[in-house]
């Protein structure tokens, strides 16, 4: 019996791959009727990041999490325009092990990501996460070049 690919998480960091693996989950989920669900990892900023982001905003707000929500609105206006009625999850922590846990709470078929994301050194030296989710994913994983 073949797998059937109806609700699908796309995971994004607003990196080059990740748009580009969006854009495939969106697509699919459109071809499939099925539905999309958009995931931000929230990651903590440095110190320089932190002060930067206060003084553009002159604001207060934790900037990881405003961070990390523009990155998900981002994600969401994107795959709205290509026709697809889309959910967002913000989840915090080590982006592999939030994506594998959100798999397994929502129960999706297929999850969608970037070959690699905004870690790249990390990557090479831990591991990409799209290298985890291969490894360890319950569901279908999808990794877009």
């Amino acid at each position: 019996m073949a797998a059937q690919i109806k609700k699908l998480l796309a995971a994004f960091d607003g990196s080059e791959p990740a748009g580009r693996a969006l854009d495939v989950a969106a697509a699919t989920a459109k071809a499939v009727g099925g539905t999309l669900s958009i995931m931000t990892v929230g990651d903590t900023l440095t110190r320089e990041e932190q002060e930067a982001f206060a003084r553009a905003e002159g604001g207060t707000a934790d900037p990881s999490e405003v961070f990390a929500k523009r990155l998900l609105a981002q994600a969401c206006d994107r795959s709205k325009r290509a026709g697809v009625r889309v959910q967002a999850l913000l989840r915090w922590g080590d982006p592999a092990e939030a994506i594998i846990e959100a798999i397994s709470q929502g129960k999706f078929d297929a999850v969608v990501v970037g070959r690699r994301g905004r870690g790249r050194l990390s990557g090479l030296l831990l591991g990409s996460v799209s290298q985890k989710l291969v490894s360890l994913a319950p569901s279908i994983v999808i990794v877009v070049p």
